[in-house]
């Protein structure tokens, strides 16, 4: 696994490479991200409903969240909700990924507070790419 300094993208983990949690119902897909991720230099974590998703961004404090909207138990905007409106976790980026490339949605994952949004199926590289501009812009 890359260090910070391997990958440029020191955030609040002490010299540890980000950690990112990623949030998805489908296991094929938690799989493929994580896979990607952890190849890619970064550290992760995984939830597969919404409600795992807040109990996992609560105890561990991600560097950022990679979101599915469509999610069981609670969905992934509300689980957002209750991310972007807590104390402890409101600083931490949210990136929206879905299957639903309408407008609408992108506009609704901005509402509730995600800062970013990419639709499903993306190329590895652009996730990548994503998730280093989003925490980029947060060090600053």
């Amino acid at each position: 696994m890359k260090t910070t300094d391997e990958t440029g993208l020191g955030q609040q983990t002490g010299g540890l490479s980000p950690l990112v949690l990623v949030v998805d119902d489908f296991d094929d897909n938690r799989e493929m991200f994580t896979e990607f991720l952890s190849f890619s230099g970064f550290r992760v974590a995984q939830a597969s409903t919404g409600r795992e998703a807040l109990d996992q961004a609560f105890s561990l404090l991600p560097d950022l969240i990679l979101m599915d909207l469509s999610l069981p138990e609670l969905d992934g905007l509300e689980a957002t909700r209750f991310l972007k409106n807590d104390e402890r976790t409101k600083g931490i980026p949210i990136v929206a990924l879905t299957g639903h490339a309408l407008a609408g949605h992108s506009k609704d994952a901005k509402e509730a507070g995600c800062d970013s949004f990419l639709t499903k199926p993306c190329l590895p590289d652009a996730l990548v790419n994503e998730i280093k501009r989003v925490l980029g812009k947060r060090a600053r």
